[in-house]
């Protein structure tokens, strides 16, 4: 019993002394390997394909200003050929090379959260892509994945309309090389963003 009543106070010892997790606050950056973002087209009616970018860079400033900027070149669709026409048609990357989302996050909001925990908020963000802004507002859950590093993802897709963003032509160019009878232009997008301290 003395045993066992020593282990379960040093038990208790070494959690009371154990550092408390630091706050979540101050600038953090977007981990462009780990991060994802993905979209999926729906050719002929009823072929759906997923496709993603390769290269992410962002950050957000300690009061809570985000910015992600999306490589429009880096598009994988698989395809070699369907990248290509993708970049010079739809996306025209000489003329527009990125897209870019910025939203303002409150830091307070997230600032206790420990590591394992989440917390889901409406985001209001605009998203930046082919010469148009357009205000998008969604859901969030911010999951502190280690001490150092944040989660964030939607929960749930979010629809993106071609027409929205002068996209229109390009899917039609698209549709007429791949000699397609039709491709969708809602097209759903997520994301999986790791922000690391």
């Amino acid at each position: 019993m003395r045993i066992l009543s020593a282990s379960a106070a040093l038990l208790l010892l070494a959690a009371c002394s154990a550092p408390a997790e630091k706050p979540l606050s101050g600038a953090w950056s977007l981990d462009g390997g780990a991060s994802r973002i993905a979209f999926i087209t729906v050719k002929a009616g009823e072929i759906a394909e997923a496709h993603s970018f390769h290269e992410l860079s962002g950050a957000v400033a300690a009061d809570g200003s985000a910015e992600v900027d999306i490589a429009l070149g880096s598009v994988e669709t698989k395809i070699d050929i369907r990248n290509e026409r993708m970049r010079e048609h739809l996306f025209e990357v000489a003329t527009y090379p990125e897209a870019t989302i910025k939203a303002k996050l409150d830091p307070a909001a997230y600032g206790a959260l420990k590591v394992g925990e989440s917390l889901t908020q409406p985001l209001a963000a605009t998203l930046s892509l082919h010469g148009v802004d357009s205000e998008i507002d969604t859901e969030v859950t911010v999951t502190r994945i280690a001490p150092n590093k944040v989660l964030v993802e939607p929960t749930a897709p979010i629809i993106l309309h071609a027409d929205d963003f002068n996209l229109g032509a390009g899917v039609e160019k698209l549709r007429e090389l791949a000699n397609l009878p039709a491709i969708t232009p809602a097209v759903p997008v997520t994301f999986s963003f790791i922000f690391v301290q």
